[in-house]
């Protein structure tokens, strides 16, 4: 153990933040490092699909118990709350999620997944945890363990949240909606981190206010007059107003959309018919939207629709035969905005930690992750901030940078986080953040 503690205080320097110095934050994560690696370990080779995180989240409530924690367990399916309290102060909350994703695991690590679970209609799926939940999980447990050890430094609230399906975008929906912010101590500040595939092991990135996007799924049932294939004009095709509509709705992101604007606009999905000499009655597109304005997604949708009933007017279909736009409100998620002034005070505690060379400027991204409903609750405002953690092995980052090599992404059945410095980095810009919050007045 004590080469372990050498060697993470050589690894990480000798830069100290007020608090570290008070707190000695890199000697308990030292301390604690092998438990956590095996308990990293033993949640990579058991992942769980979305909605289905009985075991996970029963051995987190087990850790989190045993460091003194009030644990409530079955909040918002298997979501679970944690609170630590320690006298008057500021309350923070961590989220980490749970949930693990339907791919089958090719890394060939010794503690690869081997594990399959069941889809929506029961039958079995493989399950990996490609997105790094794992990661977040162990990081919110050995940010529990610090912030145990280091209470006679501290006052306050901790509130570490377990989060299930994430993937699916409805954990955090869950777990507000059952009283997350009533029920419990209310945060002051919420923080979460998210692995990144292409940012080396050791560093962390920051994004300032928008970060993640707007997403929402959108259904069209496209409607016509089937018939023989061979006698086109007694129809009216759906096959060829759906083709129509995939290639005009194009136009809303290029000729709608102001252009400093981002928007994304993808047909993932486009079904009909069943035989090549029969023209169908209807076809099925499926869509996926990106933002990050309000006002943008609102236009999009509205303009989906406009062009739905503009292009069945001018294929001659009666009112009563116009597209069906339906838009997946169980699903849609808001966009991610990380509050400035907390992300920059954040930028700052980890620059002084890991220097500016693994301090890295993000760009904002069109994925979705569920974290930003937590500051956007409609009578708990609350500043959040997400920030990404670096997964990847120096030697090969230095080799995509050249561009020598390419990197799995994030759901890829290749992803493979290197556990150090990955963890210690989590552990600590983690611990050190809550601690640096915990201490305002």
């Amino acid at each position: 153990m004590k080469k372990i503690s050498l060697s993470l205080l050589l690894a990480f320097g000798v830069c100290w933040t007020a608090s570290a110095q008070k707190a000695q934050v890199l000697p308990i994560i030292a301390k604690e490092y092998d438990a956590l690696v095996a308990l990293y370990k033993d949640l990579h080779q058991n992942p769980e699909l979305s909605f289905q995180e009985k075991e996970t989240s029963r051995k987190l409530a087990s850790e989190l118990k045993k460091l003194g924690y009030e644990v409530s367990e079955r909040v918002g399916g298997y979501g679970l709350v944690a609170v630590l309290r320690n006298g008057e102060g500021k309350t923070v909350l961590v989220r980490a999620d749970m949930d693990a994703l339907p791919i089958l695991e090719e890394t060939n690590l010794e503690y690869a997944s081997k594990v399959f679970g069941k889809n929506d209609e029961g039958q079995p799926v493989p399950a990996m945890h490609g997105c790094g939940h794992d990661v977040h999980m162990t990081v919110l447990v050995g940010t529990a363990k610090v912030l145990a050890a280091t209470r006679k430094d501290w006052k306050g609230t901790v509130v570490l949240v377990a989060q299930p399906a994430e993937e699916r975008g409805s954990g955090a929906k869950a777990m507000l909606k059952e009283g997350l912010y009533t029920k419990f101590p209310k945060p002051d500040y919420a923080l979460a981190l998210h692995t990144n595939a292409s940012m080396p092991a050791g560093s962390v990135g920051l994004c300032s206010e928008y970060a993640l996007a707007n997403v929402d799924m959108v259904d069209i049932w496209v409607y016509g007059e089937g018939g023989h294939g061979a006698y086109p004009h007694l129809t009216k095709d759906p096959i060829v107003l759906a083709s129509q509509l995939v290639l005009a709705m194009q136009t809303i992101v290029s000729r709608e959309t102001n252009p400093i604007e981002p928007a994304v606009l993808t047909v993932g999905a486009f079904h009909s018919g069943t035989k090549h000499n029969v023209i169908p009655n209807e076809a099925h597109l499926q869509l996926t939207l990106r933002s990050y304005s309000m006002d943008v997604r609102n236009n999009m949708i509205a303009q989906i629709k406009r062009i739905c009933d503009g292009m069945a007017q001018a294929a001659g279909l009666p009112a009563d035969k116009y597209p069906k736009v339906v838009v997946n409100e169980g699903e849609a998620l808001p966009s991610l905005y990380n509050d400035p002034t907390l992300t920059a005070d954040l930028r700052q505690l980890f620059t002084k930690l890991l220097g500016e060379k693994h301090t890295l400027k993000s760009p904002p991204v069109l994925g979705a992750e569920d974290f930003g409903l937590f500051g956007r609750d409609e009578q708990h405002k609350v500043p959040i901030c997400l920030y990404w953690l670096g997964t990847i092995n120096e030697t090969h980052y230095q080799e995509f940078v050249k561009g020598e090599r390419k990197l799995p992404s994030l759901h890829s059945s290749k992803y493979a986080p290197q556990i150090s410095p990955t963890l210690e980095t989590g552990i600590r810009t983690m611990s050190e953040a809550v601690l640096m919050l915990l201490s305002r007045q």
